[in-house]
């Protein structure tokens, strides 16, 4: 940073970080290149990302192909509003989208977050009900130890005493939650809690909104596709929407290239984001069926006729040209056997760690890993641990884990897990 030799001190001092306090603040690690799997830190040396960057960067950082995508947009327009006015790229990407997604799902508003994406389905499911005349359905379903955002509507869908914004439970809507699955066996006693609230409370329930077979950020807990199709067709029998996100496990993440495709079910309503644009850039997309779309724009007497919402970047050229850069990338790379492959490696090397007295549980979908530990981890001291290792992890509560780019070799992922065997 020129005109400024400390620039990490004034960082320090006015620069706020995830989930952190500005009075003491944790420890950061200055990053000044990324390349492949690799981020380079200011002192020189070289970490493996096993977060990629937030479960987003799936093809590594320094691709070429989704750096061709950014300057060929680049020379043509970065960003123009989408208020009256339109581009190919954001054509192009939802053209690309509707191709892969389930084939209910036809129309495509893009946003700028995966937060605000949540924000839209909601606002879709309430205008919908409020169209056809049914304004008394406004409340919302879900499970516990659910997380789907850090804006207001989001968090009002997020396990209001497990999840991370239990703060703010007072002052957000009081919406309905069953109890989760478990264990990731199923049976059929799993279901019944929802059942039961679907079946009390479905002439209020506007929608019922769920990560597929993966609740991440709110524990990275996994649960059967039977629970997950049983969910569906509860809300098809008793008329509430189904809203699916797929921020976390989209494109490819649990194996398949959306999570809802593990319980064969198609959503009224599905959120993508984070690897959308290969964690170049910021964007993310609400997919609704025809029903839906049709129905919400209502008549005269009901509906505001328009869905009310409207970001300032919505559909950015940039983001959208590279987000198909990227889903092209992915589906032109044999990006279903490696994942096969990380899984089972990341299933060798992490279950003998079950047997470990301080280890309460270890879990593996996908290109998932994760260690549950039986007290909450001192994330400083082990992120310190890690980084001498060679190791960028991000871990939270009691858990630490890997959610690595698809491009990683055998040797780099062992080296993740060797790291954390060490931190254990």
């Amino acid at each position: 940073m020129k005109g400024n030799p400390d620039w990490l001190t004034f960082e320090r001092q006015h620069v706020w970080h995830p989930y952190a306090s500005m009075q003491s603040p944790p420890p950061v690690y200055p990053v000044t290149r990324a390349k492949g799997v690799y981020l380079q830190l200011e002192d020189g040396r070289e970490l493996i990302d096993g977060m990629a960057s937030w479960w987003s960067a799936i093809h590594g950082y320094g691709v070429p192909a989704l750096d061709a995508a950014i300057h060929g947009q680049l020379k043509n327009m970065a960003h123009v509003m989408f208020g009256g006015l339109t581009h190919k790229p954001a054509a192009a990407l939802a053209e690309r989208l509707l191709a892969f997604s389930p084939p209910s799902l036809q129309h495509v508003f893009f946003s700028d977050s995966g937060s605000v994406a949540i924000e839209v389905a909601i606002k879709i499911a309430l205008q919908y009900w409020q169209a056809k005349g049914e304004s008394n359905k406004r409340r919302l379903l879900t499970i516990r130890h659910g997380y789907h955002g850090d804006t207001f509507g989001a968090m009002g869908v997020c396990d209001p005493i497990h999840g991370m914004h239990h703060v703010f439970e007072s002052m957000l809507p009081k919406h309905l939650f069953a109890d989760a699955p478990n264990t990731e066996a199923w049976h059929a006693q799993q279901i019944v809690p929802l059942r039961k609230m679907i079946e009390s409370h479905h002439q209020e329930i506007a929608a019922f909104i769920i990560e597929p077979i993966v609740q991440g950020a709110g524990g990275m807990r996994f649960y059967s596709p039977r629970f997950l199709a049983q969910a569906h067709a509860l809300c098809h029998d008793y008329n509430v929407l189904f809203i699916a996100d797929e921020i976390a496990t989209g494109f490819g993440r649990t194996g398949r290239m959306f999570a809802v495709e593990h319980a064969s079910i198609e959503p009224d309503i599905m959120c993508v984001g984070k690897a959308l644009t290969g964690g170049y850039m910021s964007l993310a997309a609400t997919l609704c069926s025809t029903k839906v779309c049709h129905g919400l724009h209502g008549t005269e007497e009901h509906g505001a006729g328009v869905l009310m919402h409207g970001p300032t970047f919505m559909a950015n050229p940039l983001a959208c040209a590279v987000a198909c850069a990227s889903i092209d990338l992915l589906c032109a790379s044999p990006w279903q056997e490696r994942i096969v492959a990380i899984a089972a490696q990341l299933q060798a090397l992490l279950m003998p760690y079950k047997q470990h007295p301080k280890v309460a549980d270890v879990r593996v979908l996908g290109a998932i890993g994760v260690i549950e530990m039986k007290e909450a981890v001192d994330v400083a001291r082990v992120q310190r641990l890690l980084v001498a290792e060679g190791v960028w992890l991000r871990p939270f509560g009691k858990l630490i884990y890997t959610m690595p780019p698809y491009i990683i070799n055998h040797e780099q992922l062992q080296r993740i897990v060797t790291a954390i065997g060490k931190t254990i």
